[in-house]
């Protein structure tokens, strides 16, 4: 073990109160494409605004064809390391919180129990109505669209039906920014992984958590924007570096 993640080690023994922050570089050790990143999604297809879903057919017929055309990826993900080592530091009491960047789903199927989980950018993995947030599986909804272009709506209110995740220019969620900067604030160490810590507000909060007198620590391949105020910095695979320093296989 290196000295680094020994250094991580012994933060990672010495804290009850760790807030786990992830990005998109943990979910690519699953096999989940980088949307950001040169040649990812975005780079390839211009993003449908929130308001184009709202006011087009024709914008939701292809947010639906775009989502389905994923979902041989979504469903082959499985939990790598570096998600059953949060799970894990979840479960001994070392981390209360995991916020998240990502969509998938991988930290409560790794055993994060759900309310530990601050999603926010939401869920792909399940629809909700615009209106009344009635929840609706995606299988039924695919099976329509395939059948004949049907496209959801709410069977309780009529309401726009759409994925659980927060579209370009579509409001952050109230509730999950109040309780992610809530944990931040109250943490002694803030663990950013797989973050290039660009996208705001949710790269505001590793800044918020060092302002507030935690323990900085990032774990990403590449270079950050916060490495440099970081007490810690690791350019390392994520499953790797968290499994070794907490010493789980």
């Amino acid at each position: 073990m290196d000295r680094g993640v020994a250094k991580l080690g012994g933060l990672l023994e010495t804290s009850r109160q760790a807030v786990i922050f992830t990005g998109a570089g943990i979910s690519t050790e699953s096999g989940i494409p980088d949307f950001r990143s040169p040649g990812g999604f975005w780079t390839r297809h211009a993003p449908i605004y929130f308001d184009e879903f709202l006011t087009s057919e024709a914008a939701r017929r292809e947010t639906w064809r775009r989502r389905f055309s994923m979902d041989e990826t979504l469903k082959a993900a499985r939990p790598n390391r570096g998600h059953v080592a949060v799970a894990e530091l979840i479960r001994r009491g070392t981390a209360q919180t995991v916020i998240t960047q990502n969509i998938d789903g991988l930290h409560q199927a790794a055993g994060v129990p759900a309310d530990r989980v601050i999603e926010l950018h939401g869920n792909t993995t399940y629809a909700a109505c615009l209106d009344c947030n009635a929840r609706y599986e995606l299988e039924p909804i695919r099976a329509a669209f395939e059948r004949d272009g049907t496209l959801p709506r709410c069977t309780r209110c009529f309401g726009l039906v759409k994925t659980a995740t927060i579209s370009f220019g579509q409001q952050m969620p109230l509730e999950a920014m109040r309780e992610a900067e809530r944990a931040t604030r109250h943490c002694d160490l803030f663990l950013a992984m797989g973050s290039s810590l660009v996208v705001y507000p949710a790269a505001g909060f590793p800044r918020l958590a060092k302002e507030c007198g935690a323990t900085l620590v990032i774990i990403n391949r590449e270079p950050t924007e916060l490495d440099d105020i970081a007490d810690l910095v690791l350019h390392r695979p994520i499953g790797e570096t968290l499994g070794q320093a907490a010493g789980i296989q």
